[in-house]
């Protein structure tokens, strides 16, 4: 049984850290259906117009993940945080493109909740998870293709190396239609009480299920 932890460093560091772990099995992912593409392309289209003269970095819950980059040692201004850049992207109009039905939602949940989230396949995981800081041994391939250094960024990592992060995600964990279990790493807002941390989590994983089929279990760590 894997098991899940943060690195106390991180939690000494940052009071009220906290991370939410969900985990799906026997799930189906798909090309994402038409209720779930169009109900991404009007919230993106909503917030667009709520925040097109508005600063992001003013958003509560994107400030204080700023806030948690620059305590650890990294410039949010140079490596922001992924729920920012998302809605730096939605204010350019620069529209989210499905992918597939995991990844869209992913992305939705982000938006709708204003915090980092990552899915990621378990069975390209080996090992136990500990999301920590990063060294400068660390570092991945990401999704964008690029090489990504990741000193003093907060990552997740198994016996194989780091394979997350709320910056941006790497290439060897990423979900796809072939994809059967799949862990949810949901970066929440230290500032959040636990009770309302749970309660997310367990909307955020039914709304997974009721798309992907499956069971969902989730943790606080």
């Amino acid at each position: 049984m894997m098991e899940i932890t943060v690195q106390d460093q991180i939690k000494h560091l940052i009071p009220g850290f906290k991370v939410g772990f969900v985990h799906y099995q026997d799930i189906q992912v798909a090309d994402s259906p038409q209720m779930l593409k169009g109900r991404l392309q009007l919230f993106q289209e909503s917030l667009f117009f709520d925040y097109e003269d508005k600063k992001v970095t003013e958003i509560p819950a994107i400030n204080e993940w700023r806030k948690t980059f620059k305590l650890l040692g990294t410039d949010p201004n140079r490596y922001r945080p992924s729920n920012e850049a998302l809605y730096r992207r939605v204010q350019k109009q620069q529209f989210l493109h499905p992918v597939n039905s995991a990844v869209d939602l992913n992305n939705f949940l982000s938006l709708r909740y204003q915090i980092p989230l990552g899915i990621y396949d378990l069975d390209k995981l080996s090992g136990d998870v500990e999301v920590k800081i990063g060294s400068d041994q660390d570092y991945y391939i990401a999704i964008n293709e690029r090489e990504i250094q990741l000193s003093k960024k907060i990552i997740s990592s198994d016996c194989e190396g780091a394979f997350g992060s709320p910056y941006v995600d790497s290439k060897r964990s990423a979900v796809s239609t072939m994809t059967t279990q799949a862990l949810h790493i949901v970066y929440l807002q230290p500032s959040l009480p636990n009770e309302e941390a749970v309660q997310l989590l367990q909307a955020l994983s039914t709304m997974f299920t009721q798309i992907h089929g499956g069971i969902a279990s989730y943790q606080i760590g």
